[in-house]
């Protein structure tokens, strides 16, 4: 097998990642420039074949594990043991950065998948060639677009906010460092960094104003994102304090909204934990469902 090399991530690698991923070929070229672009402190690298038809994105995650984030072999090329080098390749780089694990996992907050999609059947065969065990299962939801929900409900639930002293508002990129403090504060970095990156981001506060990316005499209660994975929704979150007021409804409505209004005909809802909320908030529908595999690095 020829040599498979560390490269730059560019227009060849966003049309290899189209052409080979059927199932993601209307944001793959996006998936690849956001891999390329990961936190600061991330360390990551993308190996390829010289002919550039096989490549694999791969990174050591905040616990030292070492991912496979995203892996693309040429239709035409497939046979020819570039999947299997491509792998190789990438494991020899963990090694080589300490890791003692190596995952088909998704690495948050920068990620192309939780796992391999169950239908990229090839790829879990690959997986468990190599001697990966398959440890968890994680799954999307789709929301058809625009969204199917009952308008006087959500109007019912803007009118219960209002009533409670609540106001939900987009927060416009550049003045997201309060709400990111919040994220932060209660759930964690990976999700801030989200918030931050994400395409459309909205929030609810109580007796408070928006300003200057802070808000001024107020409480912030909620966050809803989306476009931090390209083209997905995600992640959300309400402060404890402020459960069973709607805010999650309402603001994952807002998002849903606004991605239709970027021309998207449907959302994946990406890593879901609660099927009901967002089965009933929005019809939304479990659909793509992701094993993750893993094996210790000899």
């Amino acid at each position: 097998m020829t040599d498979i090399l560390p490269v730059e991530a560019d227009g060849t690698l966003e049309r290899l990642a189209a052409a080979a991923l059927w199932a993601d070929a209307e944001d793959a070229a996006l998936v690849v420039r956001r891999l390329a672009d990961p936190p600061r402190e991330r360390t990551w690298t993308v190996l390829a074949t010289p002919d550039r038809d096989g490549m694999v994105f791969t990174s050591i995650g905040a616990d030292g594990a070492g991912h496979i984030d995203l892996i693309a072999v040429d239709p035409a090329a497939r046979g020819r043991g570039i999947g299997r080098a491509l792998v190789g390749a990438a494991e020899e780089w963990m090694r080589a950065h300490g890791a003692a694990e190596a995952r088909f996992a998704g690495n948050p907050p920068c990620y192309a998948w939780p796992g391999i999609d169950v239908r990229y059947t090839p790829a879990a065969c690959l997986a468990e060639r190599l001697g990966y065990e398959r440890y968890r299962v994680a799954w999307n939801m789709t929301a058809d677009l625009p969204a199917g929900y009952d308008g006087a409900e959500h109007e019912a639930d803007l009118a219960k906010l209002a009533a409670a002293g609540v106001t939900v508002a987009a927060v416009p990129a550049g003045e997201r460092a309060e709400v990111a403090a919040f994220v932060r504060e209660q759930w964690n970095d990976k999700w801030a960094w989200e918030a931050e990156q994400a395409t459309g981001l909205h929030y609810a506060y109580r007796d408070g104003a928006f300003r200057d990316g802070a808000a001024r005499d107020g409480e912030i209660l909620g966050f809803a994102a989306w476009g931090a994975r390209p083209l997905w929704f995600g992640p959300m979150g309400t402060a404890e304090a402020a459960r069973g007021l709607g805010v999650g409804r309402v603001l994952l409505r807002r998002c849903l909204d606004e991605q239709a209004a970027a021309g998207q005909t449907s959302a994946q809802i990406g890593w879901v934990g609660p099927l009901r909320f967002y089965s009933r908030a929005v019809g939304a529908r479990a659909e793509r469902v992701f094993w993750l595999y893993r094996r210790a690095l000899d």
